[in-house]
């Protein structure tokens, strides 16, 4: 084909499909090989981006993300925008996608902190200038519907994101350690260690190592299909969730097997998933586990200290770690922050 011709098919097909720049397809084509991004490490005194990109808040979440701030040295930044409310939705998908653009495109403000999720996120996801988030690595974090979020954007750009607390957490000194550990220190290695209160179930023994990915089950099925799937070749594939009953969870772990092949991933690690047991005539969540991951060959581990809960691990997504069952640790492998 003619070079010239076919540069002029690609440029009008590029805009004719929506996009604001004909290169910023290179930044969104995932099967080219991409660079592995690593934020800046937070330090006291900075200035972070409190969003809600997913459901509103109330006075008592704000002042909460803002005291937790205040605890771990940091300090708040945040627009009208982060007390919209439109619905369920924390006002327009324009102006929640304006306000995360805003973040990364602001030099003075040196990481993003979602408030909670709820629902909203995945909208999101078609209007994200990853060109953007690329050219401005920071470092996000959050989960629940966050979970959208940090695994586009790392899929999308190849920076590592965190799957850890929102801001509005009521954090133990477990999470704000976690925090810290991977956040605001530099480590070639860390060994991540469950929190003493959660009770650890091995479905399939092992060690296994790979790059992290995962987060809520609800928003990963919702994702396949999608040009945001999880790719879980070798990966170590974390999930959580609540309040879905075990038939629920059943159903979404059936999509996965059939849809991303979860036996091509290294390990799973399964978080908490509160309030997600049955009556009298279900089958119980470990059943359900048991039933639909333990005919997998890899190593399966359940309670691990992430989900809807108190004591939270902050996850980097896209990290080389290593998983352990019988020890219950998860080695993270590299530096996760500059």
């Amino acid at each position: 084909m003619n070079r010239r011709h076919f540069s002029e098919k690609l440029f009008t097909g590029l805009v004719l499909g929506g996009l604001t720049s004909p290169w910023s397809a290179f930044y969104t084509t995932d099967h080219m090989k991409r660079k592995k991004l690593k934020p800046n490490h937070l330090k006291k005194g900075d200035t972070i981006g409190l969003i809600t990109p997913g459901s509103p808040i109330d006075e008592e979440k704000f002042q909460k993300a803002v005291n937790t701030l205040k605890q771990l040295g940091l300090k708040a930044f945040y627009t009208e925008q982060i007390h919209a409310k439109k619905g369920y939705l924390a006002g327009n998908d324009s102006d929640r996608l304006k306000d995360l653009h805003l973040m990364f495109e602001r030099k003075d403000i040196k990481g993003i902190w979602c408030i909670r999720g709820g629902y909203g996120c995945t909208r999101l996801l078609p209007g994200i200038d990853y060109a953007l988030i690329r050219k401005n690595p920071k470092v996000i974090i959050g989960y629940s519907d966050i979970t959208a979020l940090v695994n586009a954007i790392y899929k999308k750009t190849g920076l590592i994101c965190f799957h850890g607390p929102v801001a509005s957490s009521d954090p133990t000194d477990y999470t704000l350690e976690q925090f810290q550990q991977i956040l605001m220190t530099r480590n070639d290695r860390l060994e991540i260690r469950n929190a003493k209160n959660h009770q650890v179930r091995i479905i399939r023994p092992g060690i296994a190592q790979g790059k992290l990915v995962g987060g809520n089950l609800s928003l990963l099925t919702a994702m396949t299909g999608t040009g945001y799937e999880l790719s879980l070749k070798n990966k170590i594939l974390f999930l959580e969730d609540i309040g879905e009953k075990p038939y629920r969870i059943d159903r979404m772990l059936t999509h996965l097997r059939q849809a991303c092949d979860l036996s091509s991933a290294a390990a799973i690690m399964l978080g908490i998933f509160e309030d997600c047991e049955g009556g009298e005539d279900s089958l119980s969540l470990d059943e359900v586990l048991e039933d639909r991951l333990g005919d997998l060959n890899i190593p399966i581990i359940h309670g691990m200290s992430f989900g809807h809960i108190q004591d939270i691990m902050t996850i980097p997504i896209g990290a080389e770690a290593q998983l352990d069952t019988n020890l219950q640790t998860l080695n993270i492998l590299e530096n996760v922050v500059q």
